[in-house]
């Protein structure tokens, strides 16, 4: 396995072993943009490698987890192959994914539609209107999905954004709020009691059961909460993307 130059990184990648069928590929201990690029990318690259017997993949912030058949291969030979994929590049700095998706989402910011945007913008240092241009002119990356169905976790913000959640609970955010805290946004397919503060409203739908794909976004893609009225979303409310339009980016 070649470690990684940077100090930042040195000590990284780590193979775990997760339970008698899994493995954990960890390639940091804390988020970073290199670290979720490097996530993505090794997920990506084993489901290219086509090898038997493994029989799911995901991601979490930093790392990739893989699940095999131990009756195709014992942890021996499956740590080897995921030493020997490691070795082949730097991951930190790998291309993303193929077929990701670019997506504009329509957002109402602040008003009683999403009444924590002041506070939020004052934890960061900015008024409401610094904040808006601060959040729908970054266009960040889902990088992961999880804690409900479909719920990606979007970043990374401007160092700004480094803000704590709330010491208390939101009783409840609506499905499609946007929510802020630790330089990262989270988008509500539900609706749910969050510490995070709710400084948008979307109408995007994360969250299709019937669908042939239940959820919407996928780690890699990209997004941009771009600003409208309460009257233009109240207009979009029977599109289950809530205006949103989405294009492949690579």
């Amino acid at each position: 396995m070649t470690p990684h130059p940077s100090a930042e990184n040195a000590g990284w990648p780590r193979i775990r072993t997760a339970g008698f069928d899994g493995f954990l590929v960890s390639f940091a201990d804390h988020l970073s943009e290199p670290a979720n690029r490097a996530a993505l990318a090794f997920r990506d690259a084993i489901g290219r490698a086509g090898w038997a017997g493994v029989e799911e993949t995901s991601t979490s912030l930093v790392s990739t987890y893989l699940r095999f058949d131990p009756l195709w291969s014992d942890h021996a030979q499956m740590q080897a192959a995921l030493e020997g994929l490691l070795g082949d590049q730097d991951w930190f700095t790998a291309k993303l994914p193929t077929g990701r998706r670019f997506w504009r989402v329509p957002t109402v910011f602040g008003t009683d539609m999403a009444p924590q945007l002041e506070e939020a913008s004052k934890a960061a240092g900015m008024s409401p209107e610094e904040a808006i241009t601060s959040i729908s002119g970054t266009r960040v990356r889902v990088q992961t999905i999880g804690f409900a169905p479909g719920m990606p976790y979007l970043g990374e913000l401007a160092e700004d954004w480094n803000i704590p959640r709330q010491t208390a609970l939101t009783s409840q955010v609506p499905a499609g709020g946007l929510c802020v805290a630790l330089r990262q946004l989270v988008l509500f397919p539900v609706a749910t009691p969050t510490g995070w503060r709710q400084i948008g409203q979307t109408g995007f739908r994360l969250f299709r059961p019937d669908s042939d794909k239940p959820f919407v976004l996928s780690p890699g893609d990209e997004v941009l909460f771009e600003p409208t009225t309460p009257e233009k979303l109240h207009a979009m409310k029977e599109d289950a993307d809530g205006g949103a339009v989405s294009e492949v980016i690579s």
